[in-house]
C-alpha cells in the first residue's frame, strides 16, 4: 500500500497513525508499505517530501523552521517502521535523488544558459551567475554525514540572482546534461531545484552512504526511487548493487518512470538490466480511460501495452497515486465506480506486484487550487469494504494456473485453479457495461461457489466438467470462491 497521498494532514501525526493502524493492515493482507519521503524538505512542516533539503534529517533537527516533518519526528518514524516490520510488513522508503532545494547560501560560478523547452539550444555564452547551491545543514552540524554540498556537486539550476528575469536552465560550465534520460525537451535531465551531478564521485559516494544508513539505521526493506526518467540509468545499476552488497540480501526496488509508452519502459528496463521494478503507468492509463468511457471501452484491451502483460516480473501495478489524484500534476483519475474492477485486476491476477492507494482505502477530503486558479473541494470515496474482500480473496484463493476469458467487449473474466498449498479455485467476472455472464472453467466438478463481494446473493454450482456460467452485475465485479472453503477461512 502507498500509505500516504499528497494532501495527508500536515499535523505531524502520520507516523503515529501508521503505528496504530499497522496491525489492521497486516491482518487485512497488506505485506508491504511504501512510505512518503521522511526527510526534511523546502516546505518544512508542510512539505510532502519531494522538495528535498536534507536526506539525513528525518525530523530530528531544527531546520527549515521545524524539527518534525509533515509526518512527525524521527523517533516516531523509527517506532512506526519497527512496529510494521515486527508485524511482518516490509517498509519501502521513498527516495529523491534528482535534486536538492532550499540551499543555505548562495555561490558564484560560471554557467551556460539553455532553453528550458530545448536543452540543446544554448541561449548565450558562459557567464558568472549566482545561485542557491550551498548546503551545510547548520541545524544538523555534521551529524550522520560530514559532507557539505557546493555548486560543483550539481550540473544545472534554473535561477540566477544576478539576472532573475532571464528564464533559462543554467548548466555549469564544462559539464553536460546526463545521458540515458527521457528525451522530452531534448534532454530531460533537469527537472527542478539544484540538479545533482550524478557522475560526480562525491555525489555518488554520498548517495550510497545515505542508502546504507537507511538500511542500517532505519531498517527499511527497499526503496521507491522518485523521478528516475531524469537520472542517468547507469547510476541505478551501480547503486542497487551497492545496496544489496551492503545488505547481503535482495532488496525490493521500484522506480517511478512515468510514461504511458511501453517501448520506453522496455528500453529503461534493458538499461537497468532488470534490476528494478517499475510502476505500470500504462495500466493506470487504461483504467483511467475505461472509467471515463461510460461502457464504451473495449475491455478485451485493458491489458494491452502494459507492464503487467509485457514485463510482469517488473510490474508494480496501481490504480491511482499521489500524482494522478485530483488537482495534482499528472491528474488522470480512475473514476470511483471503476475502481473495484481495477483493483480486482491488480489484486487477483498472477502478474505484477499490486499497490493500493491510501485514499482508495480510507477516503480523502481536501481543498486546493486547480490549474485554472480556482479552488476546488475534493471528496474521494473509501473502497475499504470491497478492498478487504479482494485482499481476502487474494490471500486465500488467488493461486495457481490462470485461464483468461477476455473475449467480450464489455464482460471479461478469468479463473485461478489453485495450487498444492492453496487448492481452492476462484472465478472473477466483471463488466463495464450491462450485467454480464460467461462460461469459464475452474477445474472443480459439481462444486458450489459464492460471490465474495456480496453483489450477487445466489450461489453458482459447476457442472460435471468443472465449468459454470458465472455472472456479474452491470458496471461491477463479482469474485466467486468455493463455498465450503469460505466458511473454513
Amino acid at each position: 500500500m502507498q500509505w500516504f497521498h499528497w494532501y495527508i494532514p500536515a499535523d505531524g501525526e502520520h507516523w503515529n497513525r501508521l503505528r496504530s493502524e499497522a496491525p489492521a493492515l497486516a491482518k487485512a493482507g497488506i505485506t508491504g508499505l511504501w512510505l512518503p519521503p521522511a526527510n526534511k524538505g523546502i516546505g518544512g512542516a508542510n512539505d510532502v517530501g519531494y522538495g528535498t533539503y536534507d536526506l539525513y534529517d528525518l525530523g530530528e533537527f531544527d531546520q527549515k523552521g521545524t524539527v518534525r516533518t509533515k509526518y512527525g519526528t524521527k523517533n516516531e518514524y523509527l517506532a512506526a517502521v519497527k512496529e510494521c516490520r515486527d508485524l511482518g510488513l516490509q517498509v519501502y522508503a521513498d527516495t529523491v535523488f534528482n535534486h536538492k532545494m532550499a540551499a543555505d547560501f548562495e555561490e558564484d560560478f560560471e554557467a551556460v544558459p539553455f532553453d528550458p523547452s530545448n536543452r540543446y539550444n544554448a541561449l548565450g555564452d558562459a557567464r558568472t551567475i549566482r545561485s542557491w547551491t550551498g548546503f551545510n545543514f547548520p541545524g544538523r552540524n555534521k551529524l550522520h554525514s560530514s559532507m557539505d554540498w557546493h555548486w560543483w556537486h550539481f550540473d544545472s539550476v534554473d535561477y540566477n540572482s544576478l539576472d532573475p528575469g532571464f528564464k533559462a536552465i543554467w548548466r555549469m560550465r564544462d559539464k553536460q546534461f546526463e545521458g540515458n534520460v527521457d528525451l522530452e525537451s531534448g534532454n530531460y535531465d533537469y527537472l527542478m531545484g539544484c540538479d545533482l551531478d550524478i557522475n560526480h564521485p562525491e555525489v555518488r559516494g554520498e548517495l550510497k552512504r545515505w542508502g546504507e544508513w537507511m538500511l542500517d539505521h532505519v531498517g527499511v526493506d527497499g526503496f521507491r526511487l522518485d523521478a528516475i526518467k531524469h537520472i542517468n540509468s547507469d547510476f541505478f545499476t551501480d547503486w542497487i548493487q551497492s545496496m544489496e552488497d551492503h545488505a547481503q540480501r535482495d532488496l525490493f526496488i521500484v522506480g517511478e518512470y512515468w510514461t504511458y509508452n511501453i517501448k520506453t519502459l522496455s528500453w529503461y528496463a534493458g538499461h537497468t538490466a532488470g534490476r528494478m521494478c517499475m510502476f505500470d503507468a500504462p495500466l493506470h492509463n487504461n483504467f483511467h480511460r475505461a472509467s471515463r468511457a461510460s461502457g464504451n471501452f473495449d475491455m478485451r484491451t485493458i491489458l494491452d501495452g502494459t507492464l503487467m502483460k509485457e514485463m510482469p516480473l517488473l510490474a508494480v501495478t496501481l490504480v491511482d497515486n499521489h500524482d494522478t489524484q485530483p488537482l495534482q500534476a499528472l491528474e488522470s483519475v480512475v473514476e470511483s465506480w471503476f475502481k473495484p474492477l481495477a483493483y480486482a485486476i491488480i489484486l487477483l491476477r498472477r502478474e505484477g506486484y499490486p499497490c493500493i492507494f491510501h485514499p482508495d482505502y480510507y477516503g480523502a477530503h481536501y481543498k486546493d487550487r486547480g490549474r485554472d486558479g480556482n479552488e476546488y473541494e475534493i471528496w474521494l470515496d473509501s473502497h475499504r469494504a470491497i478492498l478487504d474482500k479482494l485482499l481476502f480473496a487474494r490471500n486465500h484463493f488467488a493461486y495457481g494456473d490462470q485461464y483468461d476469458y477476455f473475449d467480450h467487449y464489455n464482460t471479461i473474466g478469468w479463473t485461478r485453479l489453485g495450487s498444492q498449498d492453496h487448492p481452492h479455485a476462484l472465478a472473477v467476472l466483471m463488466s463495464d457495461g450491462s450485467a454480464g455472464n460467461k462460461w469459464m472453467e475452474v477445474g472443480k466438478k459439481n462444486t458450489t461457489f459464492r460471490d465474495l463481494t456480496g453483489h450477487i446473493s445466489d450461489p453458482i454450482t459447476t457442472n460435471a466438467d468443472g465449468w459454470a456460467e458465472w455472472r456479474c452485475n452491470g458496471g461491477s465485479v463479482s469474485v466467486w470462491a468455493e463455498e465450503a472453503a469460505i466458511t473454513n477461512q
